[in-house]
């Protein structure tokens, strides 16, 4: 039995490396993206600061092992084996819970996935021992105070982040304006003295401070004397500050640096309970057992040795520093930094990850109404000398930076210092939640949510946070699942979640690489963003438009054919097949609309007034496709769904040859786009115009044979292929408009 726990708890580290890469997959973003974002560095310096701070947090991160071991439950009503179940379903469930919100594309946070994956597993333990035993009680064998604390903790650090991240990066923009340069000659020593005493007092005084490796006359000391120790080093550092601005070094760049540091520190001594908390839980648990058994059955041990403070050997810890690290420097998802966070942040218009939701419109409508009853009591000497610190005209930013070193500084000081504060007094708050919002709530303040894109970055906030609620309701229930049937299934069923688990890892791994291939191809806008030159954006955008425009081209064609298929040959498959390209084609076009519009603004003006007229033209274009595929495929997809009558073979072979017409202009139209070479545009457009002729003339044959028509039972699917008639029509009305769009847009 125990050569059986022992693989078990070989397992669970073998997961806490594996939860080390993906959650600094996950999250490494969150210290990194402040400085990648403002450009302060080259990512290369940016990652040697951070891992410096990431092996000094590991070493200091012992005292948030407790959360694991008995935070949230009371180990000495447990037995070895129930610890180790839920242990093992904690593990198990944390690697499906990530492997399935990422397969979906959803934002997800480890803490709170690890949190209620503990409480799940412990609560259905727990009644399991309470039906079994009446003297037996919830507050008996869950740590009930604590967890609400810990919840409560990690959910209000939602609303402390955001509120805070407002309120300071106003005030930091109204002293340093988006001319930052100009306007810091004094307050950036005021600025840096107050970011690097936060910084020394909550990680150096109140972490180091509290570090068991420091002699027990350095705590007595920095306890006792702790505001003269923020004075010194406030009056200090201002000096020194204030030199060094002389100096002309970037006092925001370096206080960047030194708060991505400290965020890295402050990551790794509050999240890395997330990656080996339970797992060292469980070999604590089973080097107990196996010392003080004797012979003691697993399931009659009871796990008393848990209500100890966690003793983890440094070696652990350095371990773990070092293969976060490793993941930091070589994970391909760690070095992707510039994700959620900056897009929704940034402080110019880019490619929008979200949509527009109906929440958000009504949040972004009522803000705007309470700021238009708001600005009615300013006065206006006011309202004009705010708005003259918010001047975004002579903005100093960094070439393809995100956003600027001031708002960068702020979200790194803020975000440290909340989550240091968390994880000084032993609440595992959520890096992602803190960062994130810290984030958001700056970007708020410093305008970056314009009226055109301020709907999509509410709706991407709300998905985010949206995403969040939904880990904690998911990672506790489905917990709560595995745990029940590894307590009933036993060894059996422990073996095949763990096969299930190393399953799920390598389709994760091979799914992930696949992707990464095909976003790598497209990278058009990208580069077209990243460039300041008018003429070289131009040139990137119309590579972008004929790009668009010839696959759309050959897309509807497909679609078209597959729908005609599906109809002659009531193939039921083929039409949802169709039914689901073409919306999510709908929805791709949309967000291909916004780059492309993006762009023209961003093209040499003249060219954008002369060209917008086809460019829209164009673009609508590519949406009718869709809208003209939708109308013929909405009634064949119902009438052949309820098994109605079949399409007459006569129907089918009188409409062959305009089909054959049709998808011969496609081509010929798809050719000329792809290639830019419009030669035969004018015979294209006569033979679409003489196709269309031959559709109304047979169109007038079917009203005339329907008219006449003595069997009603073939009125329904007469009236389907009317329908076809009228939607093909249209449909090369729309090849000819966007051909003609195509080519006066790229013309030289």
């Amino acid at each position: 039995m125990g050569t059986v726990y022992l693989c078990i708890v070989i397992f669970l580290l073998c997961l806490a490396v594996f939860d080390l890469f993906v959650g600094v997959s996950n999250d490494a973003v969150n210290f990194l993206q402040s400085a990648i974002g403002a450009k302060v560095a080259k990512f290369r310096t940016v990652l040697i600061i951070a891992s410096f701070g990431v092996v000094l947090g590991a070493i200091m991160s012992s005292g948030m092992m407790d959360i694991a071991r008995h935070g949230l439950i009371s180990p000495d009503h447990f037995t070895f084996e129930e610890v180790m179940t839920l242990f093992l379903a904690v593990m198990v469930t944390d690697v499906i819970v990530l492997d399935v919100f990422n397969t979906f594309g959803m934002p997800t946070s480890t803490t709170v996935s690890l949190v209620f994956e503990l409480l799940g597993g412990a609560f259905i333990l727990a009644t399991l021992k309470i039906i079994g035993d009446d003297s037996l009680n919830y507050g008996m064998l869950l740590n009930s105070d604590k967890a609400l604390e810990v919840i409560m903790g990690i959910f209000s650090s939602v609303i402390i982040a955001f509120v805070f991240g407002i309120i300071v990066m106003w005030l930091s923009r109204v002293v340093f304006t988006f001319n930052y340069r100009k306007h810091s000659r004094y307050s950036i020593a005021i600025f840096g003295g107050i970011s690097f005493t936060v910084l020394s007092y909550f990680i150096f005084m109140k972490g180091l401070g509290k570090s068991p490796y420091l002699p027990s006359e350095w705590h007595e000391f920095i306890d006792h004397n702790i505001g003269t120790l923020l004075c010194a080093t406030f009056v200090i550092s201002a000096i020194v500050m204030e030199f060094l601005h002389l100096c002309r070094i970037n006092i925001f760049k370096l206080t960047v640096l030194m708060g991505t540091f400290a965020l890295a520190m402050a990551f790794a001594g509050n999240d890395m309970v997330n990656f080996i908390g339970v797992p060292l839980a469980g070999l604590s648990s089973y080097n107990d057992y196996m010392a003080n058994a004797n012979g003691t059955a697993p399931d009659s041990f009871m796990m008393t040795s848990l209500m100890e403070s966690a003793k983890t050997t440094p070696v652990y810890l350095l371990a773990a520093g070092f293969v976060m690290i490793i993941a930091m420097t070589t994970s391909k998802k760690a070095q992707n930094v510039i994700k959620t966070s900056v897009d929704l942040s940034r402080q110019d218009e880019g490619d929008e990850m979200f949509g527009s939701s109906s929440a958000a419109r009504i949040i972004v409508r009522s803000c705007q109404s309470a700021d238009s009853w708001l600005n009615r009591f300013l006065p206006k000497s006011l309202k004009q000398w705010i708005n003259k610190r918010f001047d975004k005209n002579d903005v100093e930013l960094e070439e393809s930076a995100a956003f600027d070193v001031v708002r960068a500084a702020v979200n790194l000081v803020l975000a440290s210092m909340l989550i240091t504060i968390g994880t000084n007094l032993k609440l595992p708050l959520s890096t992602t939640y803190v960062t994130f919002m810290v984030a958001m709530g700056s970007s708020l303040a410093d305008k970056a949510w314009s009226r055109e894109s301020a709907v999509f970055r509410v709706t991407g906030v709300l998905s985010v946070i949206g995403g969040w609620f939904v880990t904690a309701g998911v990672a506790f229930i489905a917990c709560a699942i595995v745990c029940l049937a590894m307590h009933f299934g036993g060894i059996i069923v422990q073996t095949a979640f763990m096969a299930l688990v190393i399953f799920m890892l390598i389709r994760s791994n091979i799914q992930y690489n696949k992707k990464a291939k095909e976003e790598s191809k497209e990278n058009t806008f990208q580069l077209m963003m990243r460039s300041s030159d008018p003429e070289t954006v131009w040139g990137f955008l119309r590579y972008q438009v004929s790009h668009t425009q010839s696959f759309i081209c050959r897309f509807a064609l497909d679609e078209f054919n597959l729908i005609m298929d599906g109809l002659a040959d009531e193939n039921t498959r083929e039409l949802r097949h169709a039914n689901k390209e073409l919306k999510k084609e709908q929805d791709m076009l949309k967000k291909f609309r916004r780059q492309e519009m993006l762009g023209l603004k961003r093209s040499p003006s003249e060219i954008a007034i002369e060209r917008n007229t086809w460019f829209h033209l164009g673009a609508n274009s590519n949406q009718q496709y869709i809208y003209t595929l939708r109308r013929m495929l909405d009634p064949i997809k119902e009438h052949v769904d309820n098994n109605f009558n079949p399409l007459p073979s006569e129907y089918i072979k009188e409409f062959m040859p305009i089909r054959q017409k049709i998808n011969d202009l496609m081509k010929m139209c798809c050719e000329q786009i792809e290639t830019s070479s419009y030669s035969n545009y004018r015979e294209i457009l006569t033979e679409a115009d003489k196709c269309k002729d031959e559709l109304s003339v047979l169109r007038k044959k079917h009203i005339d044979r329907m008219q006449k028509m003595n069997d009603n039972t073939l009125m329904q699917i007469s009236l389907v292929y009317l329908n076809v008639l009228q939607e093909s029509q249209e449909f090369l009305s729309v090849m000819r408009r966007q051909l003609r769009a195509a080519k006066k847009f790229m013309e030289n």
